[in-house]
């Protein structure tokens, strides 16, 4: 619904002020966006995972003898059991996140310590991604790689808990959307910044046998990617810093009791129950945020895939199409932080799932050229920032004062609880047409039911205590 006081017009790229944070703590907090980046974008998504996914991580003597041949049944083996390694390790990371994060996130907020434990989850984070420079391109370094990758996902959802209920501590009511939309917006443009960075001094090729970037690094036991990755730990670290140094601590809550940590689970069950019995928005929108949210994640997942197989893209224009979504990705998303102030992020959230359902039934009729996918493709990536943002913004919104963490860290975990959706209907609809585009169906229905159910959803602040 529309708020009632409309802020002040500014500029789109000027981080929103706020009166107990100020403009700096905005830009601040803004900067932990833009610096894990390295992690989602560098170690999950476009660098280190495909690194464990590559045939460095297969048996030589494999590789030796698939040579020449364009689907060696040995090899394509050899892959699937290295992916399904690196898939059971974050299989157990996602278990771990959904059963505690929103534990740690309740205790953060009865603590008054959500910054400090902010700061150590980033802090493991950056180390478990500079330990990553040690895990070799051989087979013997693919259980170290996976439980890296698998530890930095556990932490970096932990502190991602932290930092979205930390939303609270740098907006007001009138200018929250912004203040999200500035945030997310700055992860996507700081995604972009680093990977150019990144292939420009040690990934792209440029003629030199066995050696990658401008800076002639030896690709010998993927050196070149390890240092990649290293350079991402330090990049993360660097933007990690001022958000701890700016932001103000929220203030402990006073309990009557103060609970152990099983004990907790408890408690948690309590707001659950409080929450069904009093006022059910917040739960209907955990599940429903749960499910297109999932969506997105197909999105994310099968997009490449689908680009590749049906419209011919090589690895190159995949990464191309990359750096310009993020790009549109970054720029909807701040100006979509407005339109959230303005109408209220549900609408933001409703709109944008239409035309991400528009979009994606639109990729069944576009045949294969190449264009087609780039215009449909760059029209969807529009509506995945603003809804990501919206979604904080309208959570933070109808959270009760002092429970951000606890509630936040239920949003991880509900995320986790119907993460198979889009992978198995994908799944399911290329199994029966054979055809990797009908694939697509999947996910859209996936946010089909996603908009169905935030339909009912109202932007009523809930009362728990």
């Amino acid at each position: 619904m529309p708020l009632p006081h409309q802020p002040a017009p500014e500029s789109e790229i000027t981080p929103p002020t706020n009166a107990r944070a100020g403009r700096r703590g905005v830009l601040a907090w803004a900067l932990w966006d833009w610096g894990s980046a390295a992690f989602n974008a560098v170690v999950t998504t476009f660098v280190f995972s495909t690194y464990l996914a590559s045939t460095l991580f297969v048996d030589p003597a494999i590789v030796q003898a698939a040579a020449g041949s364009e689907r060696d049944p040995a090899l394509e083996r050899a892959l699937a059991d290295n992916a399904s390694v690196v898939g059971w390790a974050l299989m157990i990371a996602g278990i771990l996140i959904a059963a505690l994060a929103p534990v740690l996130g309740q205790r953060s907020d009865g603590t008054g310590r959500r910054k400090f434990w902010l700061g150590v989850n980033t802090a493991v984070v950056v180390l478990a991604m500079a330990a990553m420079f040690f895990v070799e391109g051989t087979p013997a370094y693919l259980i170290l790689g996976a439980t890296l990758l698998a530890v930095g996902n556990v932490f970096f959802e932990f502190a991602g808990v932290n930092y979205n209920a930390m939303l609270v501590q740098v907006s007001d009511r009138e200018n929250m959307g912004r203040v999200s939309g500035f945030g997310w917006g700055m992860g996507y443009v700081g995604g972009i910044v680093l990977l150019l960075i990144l292939l420009v001094l040690f990934i792209q090729s440029f003629g030199a046998e066995g050696r990658a970037g401008v800076l002639g690094i030896p690709t010998d036991g993927g050196l070149h990617i390890r240092l990649a990755v290293l350079t991402s730990a330090v990049w993360f670290g660097i933007f990690a810093i001022p958000v701890l140094l700016r932001v103000p601590e929220v203030p402990a809550r006073e309990r009557r009791v103060r609970v152990g940590f099983f004990r907790s689970y408890a408690v948690l069950w309590a707001t659950i129950t409080k929450l069904w019995r009093g006022n059910r928005q917040v739960l209907m929108f955990l599940f429903a945020s749960a499910v297109f949210r999932d969506g997105l994640a197909g999105v994310f997942t099968f997009g490449a895939i689908i680009a590749a197989q049906v419209f011919g893209f090589s690895s190159s224009e995949v990464l191309y199409f990359a750096v310009a979504a993020n790009v549109v990705a970054g720029i909807s998303t701040i100006l979509a932080g407005r339109l959230d102030d303005r109408f209220g992020p549900k609408n933001v959230i409703i709109v944008s799932l239409l035309g991400l359902i528009v979009a994606g039934t639109a990729v069944l009729f576009i045949g294969t050229a190449q264009i087609g996918f780039w215009i449909a493709g760059l029209f969807l990536t529009a509506f995945v920032g603003p809804i990501q943002s919206a979604s904080r913004s309208f959570l933070a919104r109808i959270t009760p004062e002092g429970r951000e963490g606890e509630i936040f860290g239920l949003y991880a975990t509900t995320g986790r609880a119907v993460s198979f959706l889009a992978p198995g209907l994908f799944a399911l609809f290329v199994a029966i047409s054979g055809n990797t585009r009908l694939g697509i169906l999947g996910i859209v229905l996936v946010l089909l039911a996603g908009l169905l159910l935030m339909l009912p959803v109202k932007a009523k602040q809930a009362v728990i205590d």
